[in-house]
């Protein structure tokens, strides 16, 4: 699996000019899924994100985990993060998994990452035509790959 995480001051999805999902202070996570990923991929993932001390603390320095700052979670499926350029100008999703393996993967990532947040997290659609806004705060990017974990 393969995620970015952008700290944000708010973010939402809209899907067809309705407001899907959205969230103020905590992260947009787009994630990316492989048809080798699995369990323990989700089981990584989700114990580093709460854990990703990447909010300010009292003297400005990013010490706080989102539990400890009791923020939100938006997730947005995103097959395009494994997109291939190698060759010619037309990236290909060759490595992003199908849907019959993705979408069953995406649902258990977003159930387990409310579960390990303590509450409910955003989502998108998957596969839908999703327009994402978010006001990142700092900025903040992280990317993380289940593939290069060690």
């Amino acid at each position: 699996m393969r995620i970015v995480i952008q700290r944000t001051g708010h973010a939402s999805v809209t899907i067809d000019g309705t407001c899907k999902s959205a969230i103020g202070k905590g992260l947009l996570i787009l994630v990316g899924i492989e048809e080798t990923d699995g369990q323990e991929d989700i089981d990584w993932l989700c114990k580093k994100i709460v854990n990703l001390r990447v909010f300010d603390d009292e003297n400005g320095v990013m010490n706080k985990s989102i539990l400890d700052i009791d923020g939100e979670i938006l997730v947005i499926s995103q097959f395009t993060l494994h997109a291939s350029t190698k060759k010619g100008n037309r990236p290909s999703y060759i490595r992003a998994a199908k849907p019959e393996i993705s979408i069953p993967l995406y649902e258990q990532f977003c159930r387990e990452l409310s579960s390990s947040l303590g509450k409910e997290i955003g989502t998108g659609e998957f596969g839908a035509d999703m327009k994402v806004e978010l006001l990142n705060d700092g900025p903040v990017t992280i990317c993380m790959d289940t593939k290069n974990k060690e």
